[in-house]
């Protein structure tokens, strides 16, 4: 009984969670351009999406935002997060957690606007005429992404043999060449799954972008924000649907690697 009721629970939980996205996708292949009434399967609001040079500049802006923005704060979270694992003084190990989980605490207003005020700060002492632009944009986006990183990494390297990488020395290798065949291969799950979050947070972050971005450097949710006075056309549908179904392709992919991955360690083992 409590298992039924655990599961209906949840059913309506996720239907919750869903019924947007599912509502969204279902209108974006209306011929018409209302959100009530279904006049017809078309595909004429994808058509229009390509065609419109206005929608696909940010869309561009967003996509290499994001990629640069996830890469670096890979490198970044990556090595920070061995870092940690490697402190051996746990007071400075608990502080260093401590740190990293401020920002993901943190309110995005808060953040956005702290980094808009050092970015300006900076700028006027260097003398910059725009205190903001493309670069400051992705120093923030690389700031609110490395905590996630970490998130994603340090549990891997927790699970992993805290010898493997003395043996390799052992057997001739440098520490350099230890760390990149033995014990990054090991963590290449969290370090995957630390990358997919950091580019799917940048995709869609909107508050912090809108405080640290400059006037010549529009990215997709701030195109949308300015649409929110006018009727939003229904080619937005179509890009969004595009967009979560991209994700959800790529979140099946890896939860999917992920579970065949365990299934060989466990074949391994036995």
């Amino acid at each position: 009984m409590k298992k039924t009721l655990g599961n209906i629970l949840m059913g309506i939980v996720y239907f919750v969670l869903y019924l947007p996205l599912i509502v969204m996708v279902f209108f974006s292949f209306n011929s018409g351009r209302g959100t009530t009434v279904f006049k017809g399967f078309s595909l004429k609001w994808y058509a229009e999406l390509f065609s419109n040079s206005d929608i696909m500049v940010p869309l561009r802006n967003t996509l290499l935002l994001a990629a640069l923005a996830a890469v670096i704060a890979t490198v970044i979270g990556t090595a920070a997060a061995v870092y940690i694992y490697y402190v051996k003084s746990k007071a400075w190990k608990n502080t260093l957690n401590t740190v990293t989980n401020i920002p993901m605490m943190n309110p995005d207003i808060v953040t956005g606007v702290s980094l808009m005020l050092l970015f300006v700060f900076v700028g006027r002492l260097i003398g910059a005429k725009n205190s903001l632009n493309f670069f400051t944009l992705l120093i923030a986006h690389i700031t609110f992404n490395i905590p996630y990183v970490i998130l994603n990494v340090l549990p891997k390297l927790n699970q992993t043999d805290p010898h493997l990488a003395e043996a390799a020395q052992d057997l001739g290798s440098t520490p350099t060449e230890a760390f990149f065949k033995v014990v990054l291969p090991s963590i290449m799950s969290g370090v995957t799954s630390g990358f997919m979050m950091a580019f799917t947070l940048s995709l869609d972050d909107f508050v912090i972008s809108y405080y640290t971005t400059g006037a010549t450097f529009q990215t997709l949710p701030l195109y949308v924000f300015n649409m929110v006075k006018k009727p939003v056309r229904p080619h937005i549908y179509a890009l969004y649907s595009l967009i979560f179904l991209l994700v959800l392709a790529v979140l099946l992919f890896t939860n999917i690697s992920g579970m065949k991955d365990n299934k060989k360690k466990k074949n391994k083992s036995k």
